[in-house]
Parts: C-alpha cells; structure tokens; sequence
C-alpha cells in the first residue's frame, strides 16, 4: 500500500468522533434535561444525568470480528451506522424487560447475569440474536445487500423478524406503518397467551450454559403470560427534506413519556440514537468510532466498559434532524400500554404540538395486517409505504395529507 493509498484508507476509517478531543458538557441552563422519561436539573442532578446516560448499551462501529457469512466484512465501518442504531433502541427495550428502567451501571461494579444475557445477544458472532452479522444477513434476504446502508424502517422491520427467535425476551414486536397505530391490532398481540421466559419468570440459575444471551434450557421452564411486553416502532417521515417543526413539540413529548425507548434516525447517511433533549437540542449516542471486536468468555462474561459512553453525550439542533425517523416504545404490561394511549391522546390536545401520527381503536378495512412483514428493497417514502405505490384516498390520515400537502408547496413554489 503507497501513502496515497494509505492516507485515503486512514481518511475513510477516521469518524468524526475520533477528531473530537474534548466533549462538550451540558449548558448551564433552567430548562430540564429528558433522558428517555426521566427529568432531571442540570444545576442539582448532573451527576444522575451522566449515569444514567452511561448506562445505556452503546453499540458503535467494531472491527476484526469475524467476517459475516464466512467470507464477507470484518468491519462495519462506513456502513454500520443505523444498523448500530438499531442494535442500540432494542438493547434498550430489552434493558427494560429485563433489568428495569431504574438500573444502572457502574464502571467496576459486578453485574447481574441477566445483564450479560442482554449483553451477549448483541455480540459480534454470528449466533447472537441481534448482532451485526443477524442483522446484515437478514437484510439480504430482504433485498439489501451487504455493507448497504439502511434506513430507520428497514432496520426495524429487520428487527422484528429476529426477535422472533428470542425465546428469552418473548417479546411482541409491532411496527405501526402509514403513521397509524391501531389499539385492538396490538392488543391482539400482547394477549394471545403465548409462553413467556422472561427474567421474571425463570430466572437464570449459577448453573446454567449460557447461549446467544439467554438460559439453553429455557423453553423447558416457560410460563405463560397475560400480556406480551411489548416493543411499538414507529417509523415516520416528519417532512419533505428537513423536519416540519410543528412536529418539534411533539418530538419532544415522546422523550417525556416513561414508556420511551427513543429515536433512531439522524443526518443524511449518518445515524444516531436519540435519547432525549434539553431545550432545543436533541441529546444522542454517536455509533461513528470504530472500536475492536470483543470476545465473550467461556463463562458467557465479556470485557463490557466498552460498550457504555463515559463521557457527556453529543447534542444537535433538533431542526438538523432529518425526517425519516422511527420512535420507538416498550410497554411491560398492559396498564403501561393503556397508560401510553391516554398519553398519546392528551398529546393531540397541546397546543402547537401537530401530532406525527394517529391513534385509532380498530383496524379500517383496508388496511393490510401490520404484523405481516412486509419489506420492500427501498425505504419508504411515507410511512413504510414503497416509492411509486398509491394511497387509497379513505386511508389518508391527517399528517399524511399535510407531509403531501407540504410536498405540493414546496413543488410549486420551485416552478413559480
């Protein structure tokens, strides 16, 4: 390799966040700081802030680890972004079903086995429920190759069809396509009483062999359940090319909610975790640093001080966000499901908060089962929808017609 070569490799590996020497702390500021339902003060709860911002799972890029399908990547560097992103609003969901939204963690602190479990379905192997190579490899049964960059939708959807296999979780993913939430349809599928071997239900004994992050034994110890936890992904375009800020309000609101799991979205072709805001910045973890792979041990206990964001957040505009986004939810039980719809139905009663998407009771006739995967090469352009496919005009809902309205002035005023 010449220097040329090697300067544009180095160029091309070297993030953003490598360049940054110094991060920058939370502003001295009266307004309050919302960490995915949490509230705190920056002038008396700094300290609260930071831990509980370190104790999210931060997945960024990772090199050396074994290549995907045998023979493709080791790194995920340049391309892995939302893919990491993903990773990062599940670990969350799972961080609450499992440990709760009150754990914490603490640098040297020995954790409980269950955070291990979490921890492991994320690792870079191929037999890891939610790892790079699941992800990457079930993108290409769906029409996106390898080292493709995905969109919040795709990553979602991807996400849904892997959780299936999560018999530890047994979680119940629902994707709410064409910015409308149907009620009945979710309760349909948090109440079919199906097995549950959540970490309530059997919890893991000393003895166990760990595999892919949960018991081996597992499905011989399932109990049923009256209500699925639920994961609620909400993929949403909030504007043409950057984001309407009537829906600024809105955004906001849902970092307030207890049930948050956050935002994934970001700039064009480079994605981050959203997790909260303070005035009007959007706090993030950033996936942009390439870190090496890490290796389990035998006992299924890792090296994990890498995979927890020591130092302040990031922080952006939230009127640099671009549109495409997906919102996500966990709702442990039915009452904290209720409790999000009486939410979201007082939501649409702020004023200057323009609701991002619709609640409704029942399904209309003609929607198409929601809980079908349906993946389409492309991202969707509105809602989950593919590029090109029309809408029946009876199942327009009131922020699809102002996005198509938006799109129209803004059309017009380019021919004017």
């Amino acid at each position: 390799m010449n220097i040329c070569d090697f300067s544009f490799f180095f160029l091309a590996t070297l993030t953003y966040d490598t360049l940054r020497f110094e991060y920058e702390d939370f502003p001295e500021t009266k307004e309050p700081v919302w960490i995915l339902g949490r509230k705190y003060s920056v002038f008396t709860e700094k300290e609260e802030i930071l831990l509980d911002v370190t104790s999210r799972l931060w997945f960024t890029y990772r090199k050396n680890f074994p290549a995907i399908g045998g023979t493709g990547p080791t790194s995920d560097t340049g391309w892995g972004c939302m893919l990491r992103c993903g990773q990062m609003i599940f670990a969350q969901a799972l961080v609450c079903r499992h440990l709760g939204r009150d754990w914490r963690w603490i640098k040297g602190k020995r954790q409980m086995d269950d955070y291990f479990n979490v921890l492991n379905a994320f690792i870079d192997k191929k037999d890891s429920y939610y790892s790079i190579h699941q992800i990457a490899q079930m993108g290409v049964g769906e029409g996106k190759s390898i080292g493709q960059w995905y969109g919040p939708n795709t990553v979602a959807q991807v996400l849904k069809k892997l959780a299936t296999f999560d018999t530890w979780s047994s979680l119940a993913v629902h994707i709410a396509m064409d910015n409308t939430v149907v009620m009945e349809e979710i309760r349909r599928l948090c109440q079919s009483n199906v097995p549950c071997a959540g970490a309530a239900a059997c919890p893991a004994l000393e003895s166990d062999v760990l595999y892919n992050g949960c018991p081996e034994d597992v499905g011989l110890r399932e109990r049923l359940t009256p209500w699925k936890p639920l994961v609620l992904l909400i993929p949403l375009r909030l504007g043409l090319t950057e984001i309407n800020e009537a829906y600024i309000e809105t955004l906001k609101h849902c970092f307030m909610m207890p049930q948050s799991l956050g935002v994934i979205g970001g700039k064009p072709n480079s994605a981050h975790y959203f997790i909260g805001y303070v005035g009007e910045e959007l706090i993030y973890l950033d996936p942009h640093t390439t870190q090496p792979a890490v290796e389990p041990s035998e006992s299924g206990c890792l090296p994990d001080e890498s995979f927890h964001c020591q130092h302040p957040p990031c922080r952006m505009s939230i009127a640099e966000l671009d549109p495409s986004i997906a919102v996500g939810f966990f709702c442990n039980t039915e009452a904290d499901f209720n409790d999000w719809c009486q939410q979201i139905k007082k939501l649409s009663l702020v004023r200057g908060a323009l609701p991002m998407f619709e609640l409704v009771e029942r399904q209309p006739s003609h929607f198409s089962n929601p809980d079908v995967l349906n993946l389409t090469p492309g991202e969707a352009t509105q809602g989950g929808r593919a590029e090109g496919e029309l809408i029946p005009l009876g199942f327009w809902t009131s922020s699809m017609f102002l996005f198509h309205l938006e799109f129209n002035l803004v059309f017009l005023g380019q021919l004017m």
